[in-house]
């Protein structure tokens, strides 16, 4: 049986280890994705240096006054290093039916988001997103590893690239357990 590169890449993904354009990622942010605006983006070189926080968004969700804690963060760090970032994502109650234009333009009126946003993309099951693969196998992420469980999961990544914390959707941005984590890397 002849096996084509993506029926490898495929098989990789599924044993637990991520790859994106060909290559095994070295960390979470070793991909490239589109913004919101659907231009690719390096995520490794856009946040070298930078602590990021990847957060799943939705915007038909309890949860979706979220946006509004994510940009009060993004204010109070983004001068000190601190990279929002979110992925919209429509796996949860289908609560991001929206095209990329409505996403961003609901986002803007409705919550002043001044922070990244990336592209609609998947963050389980078969058609999962490679960063997000990444951040939720066991073999690339064994600390925090698992399937990303509801809308507003937020992981934050170093200025390595490491993740070095999850907080579950009911975790808000403004939680003090969140914050202090920030700060921590941030002053590293």
């Amino acid at each position: 049986m002849k096996l084509t590169h993506v029926a490898v890449a495929g098989l990789l993904v599924i044993a637990g280890i991520a790859f994106a354009e060909g290559k095994k990622m070295k960390s979470a942010l070793d991909v490239t994705m589109k913004d919101i605006d659907g231009k690719p983006v390096e995520l490794a070189k856009k946040y070298d240096g930078k602590v990021v926080m990847l957060v799943n968004v939705a915007s038909k969700c309890g949860m979706t006054p979220q946006y509004a804690g994510l940009e009060k963060l993004h204010e109070k760090f983004a001068d000190k290093g601190l990279r929002i970032v979110g992925v919209p994502a429509n796996n949860f109650g289908s609560q991001e039916p929206g095209t990329d234009s409505d996403i961003k333009e609901f986002c803007s009126t409705k919550y002043g988001v001044k922070f990244d946003m990336l592209s609609k993309v998947s963050v389980k099951g078969d058609d999962i997103n490679p960063m997000y693969q990444y951040l939720t196998a066991k073999e690339t992420n064994p600390k925090f590893a698992g399937p990303v469980t509801w809308n507003f999961e937020k992981f934050l990544v170093n200025k390595k690239g490491e993740v070095v914390a999850r907080f579950g959707p009911k975790v808000t941005p403004e939680d003090k357990k969140v914050v202090e984590a920030i700060e921590a890397e941030l002053a590293k």
